[in-house]
């Protein structure tokens, strides 16, 4: 026979829901890796879940806005100390995200986070532990250097910075080097792919492990920002790829041990950085061999007029963005006779999780003779 539920046992049951939801969160919370010194918050625990605390003890509201953009958000509530707390609704993706800070509705840093160039602006860094995140960890390996130079642009009338990567024992030999040019996307600029993206450590570990040939990597700014986000079918690739083709590699070759032929050059980038990156390689197709789209669109047997002169065509994104137009994308490219690889960042979206794998994925298949 049915029996029919009561009010009691229906709030029972809810309760006894929400009490075994919040019990599901790990309470074992730990400072974020990119805290500023000494501060406890934000902090993360096993499963990926985020713990905000701010101190604002005037304010009637605290936010939490993560990602790019800083969409979205984290309600804080307010503690008899004024200070604010609040814990992510679920886990986060694995790798790094930006957030910020909003205080009744204006934009603030957490003070007790370290800061990254990121829409447009320094942003607050927090660090999700990955499964993976031995390929990107500082190791007691041999490391390379990175230094800024700041090379002549006549065509913008001023000196421009890059960040240039040079191989573990570099300083010390004699060897020629081959080079990538990694690029940032939209919001960031030249300081992203060591700073967020590890690109340095990254490289010091396949180097220590044998599984690359060392190559040089250049970052520099990609006057990406001279637009608005959405704005971006309004970007001009000239003044860029001037400052690129005419300027920063004659700068490089000039002042660094590079193998300084095409054969030897490779192009890359993430985002707004990959459109960058195929257009300037196929109005440029003597410069560079090896071409890298991450999460930065796609190529088509048809762009390409002379395929002899393309070592590698490499795309990739993250499962949560278009994976099937990816692996779509490089099979026309195989059944075309181009030397194609697709690659996908399981669990992670357009996030710099996505960017270090794929580098991490890009980087062996460079360079081979």
């Amino acid at each position: 026979m049915m029996m029919k539920t009561s009010f009691l046992q229906i709030l029972m049951a809810s309760t006894l829901s929400v009490g075994l939801c919040h019990a599901q969160i790990a309470e074992d919370f730990k400072p974020s890796s990119l805290n500023q010194p000494g501060q406890e918050y934000p902090m993360v625990n096993s499963q990926g879940y985020a713990r905000f605390k701010i101190l604002a003890p005037a304010a009637d509201s605290v936010r939490v806005s993560l990602g790019l953009g800083g969409k979205g958000g984290t309600k804080l509530a307010k503690a008899e100390d004024g200070s604010w707390m609040g814990t992510t609704e679920g886990p986060m993706d694995e790798g790094f995200h930006y957030y910020n800070v909003k205080i009744d509705g204006g934009k603030f840093n957490d003070p007790g986070a370290l800061n990254f160039y990121g829409s447009v602006r320094w942003e607050s860094g927090i660090e999700i532990p990955a499964k993976d995140q031995d390929f990107y960890a500082l190791k007691n390996v041999p490391h390379g250097n990175v230094q800024q130079v700041l090379f002549p642009s006549p065509s913008t009338g001023t000196s421009r910075r890059a960040f240039v990567y040079t191989p573990p024992g570099y300083e010390k030999g004699k060897d020629k080097y081959p080079v990538l040019y990694l690029q940032h996307g939209w919001g960031e600029d030249e300081t992203a792919w060591m700073n967020q993206g590890r690109a340095n450590l990254i490289m010091d570990n396949l180097i220590a492990e044998g599984k690359i040939k060392p190559f040089i990597i250049v970052n520099t700014y990609g006057m990406t920002n001279e637009v608005k986000f959405g704005k971006i079918r309004e970007f001009k690739i000239e003044p860029f790829q001037t400052v690129l083709i005419n300027e920063l590699i004659p700068y490089v070759d000039a002042n660094f041990r590079t193998m300084a032929n095409k054969d030897n050059r490779a192009m890359a980038g993430l985002s707004m950085g990959g459109m960058e990156t195929k257009t300037i390689t196929l109005n440029n197709p003597d410069v560079f061999a090896y071409y890298g789209l991450l999460s930065g669109g796609l190529y088509a047997p048809a762009d390409i007029k002379d395929k002899s002169k393309v070592k590698l065509i490499f795309l990739s994104c993250g499962s949560k963005e278009r994976p099937d137009g990816v692996k779509k994308a490089t099979e026309e490219l195989k059944a075309a006779g181009f030397n194609a690889v697709s690659y996908v960042s399981e669990g992670t979206a357009h996030e710099f999780q996505t960017w270090r794998r794929s580098l991490y994925q890009l980087a062996p298949l460079l360079f081979k003779k």
